[in-house]
Order: structure tokens, then C-alpha cells, then sequence
């Protein structure tokens, strides 16, 4: 015999918690459609195909193509630890991307949504990728 006490649910109960998920399903897609309109906008102005935001897995590897980052830096975002600081360079090449600086970064880095749809309705121009242009830059020779 169990020694656990169930407690019946009455019907308006099951269906409380019935309407509580629902509605919390509601609140998540409308979050997700706001937060992927912005990098859909960034995309475009990127020349990448918009509707890739709205792709999971995909819209990080879009996002690296946009910023300059190789594909295998979608590894470093699975790691615990590591993703975080990835995550912050590949929103300074990002910003760096759209000709911004660090301050702008902070702000991808902490409002991510309200920055991402100001890159996205704002005059910011893309500028190419700028960890891939960083990168190819010669370094002076001290020999």
C-alpha cells in the first residue's frame, strides 16, 4: 500500500490547471515570435533568408554565417560555462558587424530582444561579417 495521500482534483481544478498551461503555452509563442522578429530583421538586412529565425537550431547557424563565426562555435554554446562567454564575443561581432561598439554589446548581451528589433527597425546598416573580417587582417611584421 502506497503511503502517499492522493487528493482528488475536482473537475474545476483539472480544469484550471488545464487553462493555466494553455495559457502559459500562449505567453511562450507570443515571447518567441517577439524575440525571432528581431533577429529575422537582422538576417534580412544580413542577406540571409528571414524565416531561418524562426528555425531553432538553424537561426544559431545563421547567426554565426552573419557575425563571421565558424560553424564549429555551435559546439562552444552546448558547453556549460563556455557558451556564456561565446555567447557574449559572438554578440560583440554581432554589434561590431553593424558598425556599433562594446556599449551596444551590453546591451545585446542584456536585453537581447529590444536590442536585436533596434539593430533590425534602426538605421544600422550591415557591414559584413566582423570576426571574419578581423581575422583577415595582416598583422605587422616585427622580424
Amino acid at each position: 500500500m502506497s503511503t502517499f495521500l492522493t487528493v482528488p482534483l475536482t473537475d474545476a481544478e483539472a480544469a484550471a490547471a488545464a487553462g493555466s498551461v494553455v495559457v502559459a503555452l500562449i505567453f511562450s509563442l507570443v515571447f518567441y515570435v517577439i524575440g525571432c522578429l528581431g533577429l529575422m530583421g537582422i538576417f534580412t538586412k544580413a542577406g540571409q533568408p528571414g524565416w531561418a529565425a524562426f528555425v531553432p537550431i538553424y537561426n544559431t547557424i545563421v547567426l554565426l554565417q552573419v557575425v563571421g563565426r565558424p560553424l564549429w562555435w555551435f559546439l562552444l554554446l552546448l558547453v556549460p560555462g563556455v557558451n556564456v562567454v561565446a555567447l557574449i564575443i559572438i554578440m560583440h561581432d554581432l554589434s561590431k558587424s553593424f558598425g556599433h561598439d562594446a556599449g551596444f554589446t551590453v546591451g545585446l548581451v542584456l536585453l537581447s530582444v529590444v536590442f536585436t528589433w533596434i539593430l533590425w527597425l534602426g538605421s544600422s546598416t550591415y557591414r559584413g561579417p566582423a570576426a571574419a573580417a578581423a581575422g583577415s587582417t595582416q598583422r605587422p611584421s616585427y622580424a
